[in-house]
């Protein structure tokens, strides 16, 4: 069954337009995890526009659920990654002015690179996946750097999706499969909203996790944090 995994990136960034603690990081994770949420993601920058480093130790100890940690694998963002041991680690190709994700890792162009750093978090007991663009070859290179899982990365789907749900389904379909084929996890995420969700987990069952963040918290601004989990969590088992 397909998890959810809440990005609550958000929400630190109401917070930080202000300053101070409100919204409270902290409680808005507790909260989605009361509330039906299966896992918690975060993507901390180096700006620290949104969530910061230290919002990372400053949650896991009230995870119940998981913790997923993305981010581009920099010595700033691996050291607090190790500290604090999520359950997962998504390694994300950010440059550092990116205002959000917009392509997945060349895994081929890369792979030295992401066969160190894979190594280095799962010998440290972390589970790795590795945002990959819904390409069969990325997916095989991920595989061949020892990742776990691939997040394929969703934003074309989403894009696409209003004008054929078909067509734009079809590439994510060819990339789970290889990695099915390949024996990796799939994880998915960017752009996945009610209005998109249950096509996708319906052509693609075996997906192990979704991450949304910010169609959810936008959602949430109308129809309360609870209610949208819960109707988020609808569009994933309806199928």
């Amino acid at each position: 069954m397909t998890k959810l995994s809440v990005n609550i990136n958000k929400i630190a960034t109401i917070r930080n337009a202000r300053g101070g603690n409100l919204p409270d990081v902290r409680l808005a994770a507790i909260r989605c995890q009361e509330f039906g949420a299966e896992g918690i993601t975060v993507h901390p920058r180096p700006d620290e526009r949104h969530i910061r480093y230290s919002d990372v130790m400053d949650i896991r100890p009230v995870i119940t659920t998981e913790l997923n940690i993305e981010g581009n694998p920099i010595p700033r963002f691996r050291e607090p990654v190790l500290a604090a041991r999520p359950d997962q680690v998504t390694l994300v190709p950010d440059a550092p002015d990116a205002l959000t994700s917009n392509a997945g890792w060349d895994t081929v162009a890369h792979r030295g690179f992401l066969t160190e750093v894979v190594g280095g978090f799962k010998s440290a007991g972390i589970r790795v996946s590795v945002f990959t663009d819904p390409d069969p070859e990325m997916v095989r290179g991920a595989a061949e750097c020892g990742a776990d899982r691939v997040e394929l990365y969703t934003a074309g789907y989403a894009e696409r999706y209003p004008s054929g749900r078909e067509e734009a389904v079809a590439p994510y379909v060819r990339a789970a499969e290889a990695a099915r084929e390949a024996g990796l996890g799939l994880n998915a995420g960017h752009d996945l909203s009610l209005e998109n969700l249950g096509w996708f987990i319906r052509c693609i069952p075996w997906t192990d996790e979704v991450s949304i963040g910010h169609a959810l918290i936008s959602d949430a601004l109308y129809m309360g944090l609870e209610a949208t989990i819960k109707a988020y969590l609808r569009e994933i088992r309806i199928f």
